[in-house]
């Protein structure tokens, strides 16, 4: 962007702050993405310094310690890594969050009831909030809404909450939050995965969809075929079975699922490295052969093994950008499409249901991207989640042929688009076109993407965040509670953005494009 192109988008973001900024901080609802329903009072709590978690009337057992280890993190957050060395006072202080779960199962499955009630009262003695949930996954919720509520005073050198007492019912829009991060085009550490998956919950998104491999390189280990990964980029950049496991069950402790992908049979070259007979010939390496039987023999054995450690419903499939180009100029290939009577169309639909058929035998529901319902749409499984990026019309029509679909329209909710601003994902609508509401149910949510062409563990923060926050209300918040213009969000976003930066995530500035640096010196919620 150029000088005069920032200063003018400074200064809008500038006169947004000026003219709306103070009537939201005078209402006091600063939270994101806002709750379904909010009430709240004008009165200060203190948050005692060893506040505790009580589960009074919870059938919950917490037995995996889901929920204490959720109420600490939350309040070692809310701290901001201040020193606590004020006085407790003797009145209007909260010493207990009291979590009632009505369920007692914690395994994460797909449409789990994250809903809850949030209630932190003036009165009562002791006094205590208290957070009400179906299931331990809409308490990481509340718990999550909480900690937004409270804040450091820099004159008690106390945690207070304000505008008390608060009121919030809460549930999500969508069922499926997804977030994708790209381990083949730049190896991502463990650590990074963690931290991006941590900030996931800050805005109560909740499905990591990992794209594992690609063309460039295959990093993680597949024991049925343990020579894949040296398809990795080196030794050392790679993940073992334990190190997946490892993200599997940090990210369900924390509400997110985490979603597997293979993209085949394209962007699979990487596959080859130890296992040359998968590519068409030495010279020509992907789509995968279609014509060989180990070809399909080695995707069974990834997916057996993936479903020994990604317990998500859905697997990704890929079977985007597909270029046929080698299987008709390999000779081998072109004699097996002749006696089996196809084409490379006949073959890329033969491959991709044949992918299908393996993976619905492993106990999995299937997404695909879109090139495949828009090639051969009426063949696919019903089981098939269409992954919608190329365009904002072909959603209406995958939902009209009875299918569920997943929105990521690359134009809007693509992180590694740097010139994609945070205006452009809050108002990306993935209801767009679809007004029938039984076709409505059938989108499940929505997914930003953040390809890893120009991303590594240095930039990955700031070009995430804070553009899929902005997708993130749009994916969590009711419509009738979205904004129509993002003036009116600006400043409660700013402030999240702000947060984010307090709780360690380097999160952009809104003003700005990408992974925009600050224009010039100032306080954080002007950025």
């Amino acid at each position: 962007m150029n000088h005069s192109a920032k200063m003018a988008q400074t200064l809008r973001l500038l006169l947004a702050f000026l003219a709306i900024g103070s009537c939201i901080a005078s209402d006091n609802i600063d939270l994101w993405p806002m709750p379904k329903t909010v009430s709240h009072g004008t009165q200060k709590l203190y948050i005692k310094k060893d506040i505790t978690m009580s589960m009074v009337g919870s059938t919950y057992s917490d037995e995996k310690s889901i929920l204490k280890d959720a109420f600490q993190r939350m309040v070692d957050l809310i701290t901001l890594n201040h020193v606590i060395d004020g006085m407790n006072p003797t009145s209007m202080v909260l010493t207990c969050v009291n979590v009632v779960v009505h369920t007692p199962d914690d395994e994460l499955n797909f449409g789990a009831d994250e809903s809850y009630n949030l209630t932190v009262p003036t009165t009562g003695d002791p006094l205590y909030a208290q957070i009400e949930a179906q299931t331990v996954f809409g308490a990481l919720h509340g718990l999550q809404t909480f900690g937004q509520l409270c804040y450091f005073d820099f004159t008690s050198r106390l945690i207070e909450l304000n505008s008390a007492p608060w009121i919030i019912t809460d549930t999500p829009r969508f069922p499926y939050r997804g977030l994708l991060i790209d381990t083949a085009r730049h190896y991502l550490p463990v650590k990074i995965i963690k931290g991006v998956i941590d900030a996931m919950t800050y805005s109560k998104l909740n499905v990591l969809h990992w794209h594992i491999v690609d063309e460039q390189s295959f990093p993680i280990e597949i024991p049925s075929y343990p020579k894949l990964w040296n398809g990795s980029y080196s030794y050392s950049e790679r993940y073992t079975m334990s190190d997946a496991i490892d993200i599997v069950r940090y990210a369900e402790r924390r509400g997110v699922n985490v979603l597997a992908e293979i993209d085949v049979p394209g962007h699979a070259r990487s596959w080859g490295v130890s296992y040359p007979s998968l590519w068409p010939s030495d010279s020509c390496r992907e789509p995968l052969d279609v014509s060989k039987n180990f070809t399909f023999e080695v995707i069974d054995g990834i997916l057996s093994d993936f479903s020994k450690v990604f317990k998500f419903k859905f697997a990704h499939l890929g079977g985007d950008e597909v270029n046929t180009s080698c299987w008709t100029t390999t000779p081998h290939i072109e004699g097996w499409l002749n006696n089996n009577h196809m084409n490379v169309s006949d073959a890329y639909r033969d491959f991709v249901l044949r992918s299908q058929k393996i993976a619905i035998s492993h106990g999995y529901d299937i997404i695909n991207w879109e090139e495949t319902f828009n090639n051969f749409g009426d063949k696919l499984d019903h089981k098939t989640v269409v992954h919608n990026w190329l365009g904002e019309d072909v959603a209406p029509k995958v939902v009209a042929a009875g299918l569920r679909c997943i929105v990521s329209n690359q134009d809007k909710w693509y992180l590694d688009h740097l010139d994609a601003s945070w205006e452009g994902f809050y108002m990306n609508e993935p209801l767009k076109g679809i007004n029938d509401t039984k076709q409505q149910q059938l989108v499940i949510g929505g997914e930003v993407c953040m390809w890893g062409e120009e991303i590594d563990a240095s930039d990955i923060e700031q070009t995430i965040w804070p553009r899929a926050a902005a997708a993130a209300e749009r994916l969590w918040t009711p419509t009738e509670k979205l904004a129509n213009d993002t003036r009116l969000v600006t400043s409660r976003l700013a402030r999240f953005r702000c947060l984010l930066n307090q709780r360690g995530v380097a999160a952009a500035p809104l003003a700005g494009y990408g992974r925009a640096s600050p224009a010039e010196p100032g306080p954080c919620v002007r950025q």
